[in-house]
């Protein structure tokens, strides 16, 4: 049996102890060993997951368009979206969670505290 060579990890972004984040400090070549040390600029996008980096790439390919993303990922538009949200907060990128608009008018509609011509009155 040859020798194969596994594909690379992906490296951790957070210590293991403390949380903090990595530095990166340390490069070396695997083909003639050369080693270099010193403070380095790590890339944000180098520690995601196969299935991050998939997502990242096919959403930059089609321009932010979630419809080619949920249709290159095969799954539905609201896996697609939430698989992107994941992607985002992943990345510290994601804000707090921002209710549907009209959710309250609906929740109160649901509950009987307005009638359906005042919840399609402040809908418009």
């Amino acid at each position: 049996m040859k020798n194969q060579r596994q594909p690379p990890r992906s490296a951790p972004r957070d210590c293991p102890v403390c949380a903090e984040r990595l530095a990166l400090t340390r490069l070396s070549c695997p083909t003639c060993e050369t080693e270099i040390s010193g403070d380095f600029a790590a890339c944000e996008f180098c520690s995601l997951g196969t299935e991050d980096r998939e997502v990242l790439r096919v959403f930059l390919a089609s321009r932010g368009n979630m419809k080619d993303l949920e249709r290159h990922l095969g799954v539905s538009y609201p896996t697609a979206r939430a698989r992107f949200d994941g992607l985002l907060q992943r990345l510290g990128l994601a804000g707090p969670p921002q209710p549907a608009p009209g959710l309250d008018l609906l929740e109160r509609l649901a509950r009987g505290e307005i009638g359906v011509d005042e919840a399609l009155g402040r809908l418009r």
